[in-house]
Parts: structure tokens; sequence; C-alpha cells
């Protein structure tokens, strides 16, 4: 058997390696330490242009109290007014008609109305038409589809209606009434004929279209009745009509009825 003793010289490296392991930690926290180093550097001129300079001197615990009292210094809010507050209170008298007012305006403008008919009732003053014997006057009126040719001429009231007289050929007492307004307003009505050619139309269109013909006569007499006749709406061409039938509709606008099922 041989003897493994150990000599001087096996233990010398066992030595210097324990001593290499032992140096290695110190040596890897050298670097952590140079690392740490710059990081306190870098937060050092952080903190040094945080210090007010020679050249720019730092804010007063003063101006800052001032300017806080600025801010406080503003305008109070007003308190907005209580909605209502600034009407009159309306109270009603025991017995007395809340209502009277109203009744009264409807009253003015009842006889408001009623004095405007009356002032288009009453017969124009400034009237100028030649009544001699050649005098003719003609014009053509025109509603819906209903078109008037009318000839005015001294006489003594006489209509002459393709043929027919006034209440023949309009039984109707509105129609009548509707066609001698114009002569009416001039206060002719007594004074001259009207011979009148009509055709298309119904009754209540043929009406329209010769009150439309003889106030338009009634301005190639004078001239000057353009204003009161256009006034009290006998010049006014009637335009409105009947609307037209649309394809897939029963009439203008009335549908087919729905069926769902």
């Amino acid at each position: 058997m041989t003897d493994e003793t150990p000599t001087p010289e096996d233990e010398t490296p066992r030595e210097e390696e324990q001593a290499a392991d032992g140096a290695a930690p110190e040596a890897e926290a050298t670097p952590e330490a140079d690392a740490e180093e710059p990081t306190a550097a870098a937060e050092e001129p952080t903190a040094a242009a945080e210090e007010p300079t020679a050249d720019e001197p730092a804010a007063s615990p003063a101006a800052e109290v001032e300017g806080d009292e600025d801010d406080e210094d503003e305008t109070p809010r007003v308190k907005p007014a209580i909605p209502g507050a600034d009407l009159e209170v309306d109270i009603v008298e025991e017995g007395a008609d809340p209502l009277a007012d109203r009744d009264a305006e409807a009253e003015a403008l009842a006889a408001a109305e009623a004095a405007a008919e009356e002032e288009a009732q009453q017969p124009i003053a400034s009237v100028a038409i030649d009544l001699g014997a050649d005098a003719r006057y003609r014009a053509t009126g025109k509603r819906k589809t209903a078109v008037a040719r009318v000839i005015l001429k001294p006489g003594t009231g006489v209509y002459e209606i393709n043929g027919k007289t006034l209440v023949e050929y309009f039984p109707r007492p509105t129609l009548q009434r509707n066609i001698s307004q114009p002569l009416e307003a001039v206060g002719f009505e007594e004074r001259m004929d009207v011979i009148a050619r009509m055709h298309g139309g119904g009754v209540s269109a043929q009406a329209g279209a010769l009150r439309h013909g003889i106030s338009r006569a009634l301005l190639e007499a004078d001239p000057n009745l353009r204003g009161e006749l256009k006034k009290r709406g006998f010049l006014t061409r009637d335009a409105r009509a009947k609307e037209r039938k649309k394809a897939g509709l029963k009439k203008a606008r009335k549908r087919p009825q729905f069926s769902k099922r």
C-alpha cells in the first residue's frame, strides 16, 4: 500500500484556487458599484437645475400669496333670479269676469270686419265710364276650364248669356250674386247690359269666369278702377283647379283599399 499524504507542493495549488474563488465575488461587486456611481452623478445636475441661479431670483412666498389673493378677488357668482319673479300678479277680483278683455277684443275684431265688408259693398265713388250709344267694352274671363267672352254696353242691366237670361242660365241665387258684384261695386248694375258667350267647365266655374270677364271689361272702360277692383278681389284670376288623377290611384290622392290577405 502506498501512502497518499499530501505534499507541500500539492497544497499550494489548492490554496491558490480558494484564494481565487474568494477574490472573484469582490471583483464582481466592483462593476456594480461603478454603475451606481454615474446614476448618482446624473441626479446631481437635476437638483442643481432646480436651484435658482444668481441671474433669476427665486419666487418668494409673498409673491405666491399675492397670486392666490388675485384669484380670490374675482367677482362673486351672482345668484340667478327666480323664474317668474318679474311677472305681475294677476288677481281677478270677486265678481269680475276674467274673460271680459277677450270678449272686448273679439267684438272689436268683428266690428272691424263688418266695417271692411260694408266698405266693400259701397259703390266706388270715382268712376268715369263713357256710356255713349256706340260704347262697347270687351274682355275675357277664365275659371278652371271655363271661358267667358264678355261685352259691356250701355243699357238697363240685362244679362244675355248664350241667348239666356241670368236667372235661366244660373238658377242658384249665390252664383247670381257673385256675378253681379263687379257692376254693383261701380254703381252701374242698372246702367249697363252684359252679353256673354261661354263654354267649358261647370256651372260654378262658368259663374267665376263670367265675374272675372265683367271685372276686366270694367277695367277696359276705366283704367283708374284697377286699385279698387283689385282690392276687392275682382281682378284676381282664380287658379284653383281639380288635381289630376295619378296612376295606381282611384283619384288624385285616393288609394285603393288595402287588404292584408
